[in-house]
């Protein structure tokens, strides 16, 4: 029998390889290559885009992790399997684009005048392909099949007019595009390390161009990974890199949400375990956690026997885990111990995924996403992840503030973080190119058969934040 190519998604299914095999996932050409009888077919539950309340996640991790909502196993949520109804079978990417037509009319078989979501007249022009190939001759051959599922239509907004399917090549965000991007938006979400600044020093004139876009009236919030700051922490940084004044509860960080997430998910009077910083103890002592943890720790005896006999707290209903720099053996035993004591009923939860956090000069350090996986190996369970890109952290910001998704904007520097969010949460999605994200990263996600990648994809990129004093008119 053949071998699968090799893609770890299968095709979007979610499914392990050897029951993807049984499942007849086809190769690129569209052919099964499998013998043996098909099981039957995994239909996806799609997610709405609208607003969800922090209530729905409550206990969340108690249930089986193929039910957990960060990184769904099953296919993706926005992947071309849409579920029934008319639209079924629509790219993530084209529905957000027909929902943008439908708003604003037409194009140029539509309302005379009215400017579609790409910033055109109309029928989307085509794009040379100087910077990013349009379309390889896989994703030709893909969209062709989908198309075919479709009625041979494509993806069509009123009058017929062509739009933007689910591969096509992210635009620069520059003149008369970025002007007609960024005058359908009122909200912008920016990632901070990467994006705003490096280290401690902000990129050159991201700080400008956040004042020309406060000036212009949009609102500015920040949602980063990081959970070694307080949000006061954080607005002080602004400040003092000379971005416009923002408040703590402009700012959602890993540290803030995975606090916010225990409030609403642990009983009265339950306390965390913490494998994290001062800055993670903080957010939860706001908000009303005990907890237990943070700084160094040793094991209580030269023998394993010693370290199983430490005493625990009884009140200990979580587990939780962010960058922590005296993560320990010691840590580890004991983070499995309450884990392990408290069963389905201590939940276990990360701020974030990040493996590994860059540094200027082509350095890198191990990240929480290290950390996070220590202690999933040892307790055999998977976390609850608050950070991107898990839709929670979208969903505390539109909690907090009255945010359209289709009026947002997503600005950040990875792809499997920033941009991952912001397509599953069905906002706009900005690249900007001052982080760790090369564009050929983009392509090689653009141009494969895995659905999968696609969800990567940003749909418009800069080389700096600071190109959007051009394109406001400076």
């Amino acid at each position: 029998m053949a071998a699968l190519r090799p893609c770890r998604h299968n095709n979007g299914t979610g499914l392990g390889e050897e029951r993807a095999r049984r499942a007849g996932v086809p190769d690129a050409g569209g052919r099964c290559r499998s013998t043996v009888p098909p099981l039957p077919p995994v239909t996806p539950e799609p997610r709405a885009p609208a607003e969800r309340s922090l209530s729905s996640y409550r206990r969340v991790t108690t249930a089986l992790p193929n039910a957990l909502p960060n990184e769904p196993r099953g296919a993706p949520a926005n992947s071309s399997a849409r579920g029934a109804g008319p639209r079924a079978g629509r790219p993530m990417r084209a529905e957000r684009a027909w929902r943008h037509r439908r708003r604003r009319a037409g194009g140029r078989e539509g309302t005379p005048g009215a400017r579609s979501r790409r910033g055109g007249r109309g029928r989307r022009r085509r794009r040379p392909m100087g910077t990013l190939s349009v379309l390889s001759a896989a994703n030709g051959e893909a969209r062709g099949a989908g198309g075919a599922a479709n009625g041979d239509r494509g993806a069509l907004g009123p009058g017929g007019v062509a739009i933007a399917d689910a591969m096509s090549a992210p635009a620069r965000l520059v003149g008369e595009v970025g002007r007609a991007v960024l005058a359908d938006v009122d909200t912008l979400l920016f990632d901070c390390d990467g994006v705003l600044w490096r280290g401690e020093a902000a990129v050159s004139g991201a700080a400008a161009a956040l004042g020309r876009l406060a000036a212009a009236g949009k609102r500015l919030y920040y949602v980063t990974n990081n959970s070694g700051r307080t949000r006061a922490a954080y607005t002080e940084k602004l400040r003092r890199l000379g971005f416009p004044p923002a408040e703590p509860r402009h700012i959602f960080s890993s540290a803030f949400c995975a606090a916010r997430y225990l409030r609403e998910a642990l009983p009265p009077g339950a306390a965390a375990y913490v494998l994290g910083s001062p800055a993670l103890a903080a957010e939860l002592e706001a908000v009303g956690i005990p907890h237990l943890g943070p700084g160094p720790a040793a094991l209580p005896g030269p023998a394993p026997a010693d370290w199983v006999q430490a005493p625990l707290d009884p009140a200990v209903r979580a587990v939780l885990v962010g960058f922590d720099e005296h993560f320990s053996y010691a840590k580890l035993c004991q983070a499995l111990r309450y884990l392990m004591r408290g069963g389905p009923d201590c939940l276990l939860v990360g701020t974030n995924r990040d493996h590994r956090l860059p540094l200027e000069g082509g350095a890198a350090i191990p990240g929480t996403g290290c950390l996070v996986k220590a202690v999933e190996t040892a307790a055999q369970r998977e976390a609850f992840i608050v950070g991107k890109p898990n839709r929670f952290m979208f969903d505390c910001v539109a909690s907090e503030f009255d945010v359209d998704p289709n009026r947002t904007i997503m600005v950040g520097d990875r792809l499997d973080t920033d941009i991952l969010m912001g397509n599953d949460c069905h906002l706009t999605t900005l690249l900007t190119l001052t982080g760790v994200t090369t564009l050929d990263e983009v392509r090689g996600h653009q141009d494969s058969d895995c659905p999968a990648r696609h969800r990567l994809v940003p749909d418009y990129y800069v080389d700096s934040i600071a190109d959007l004093l051009q394109v406001l008119g400076e």
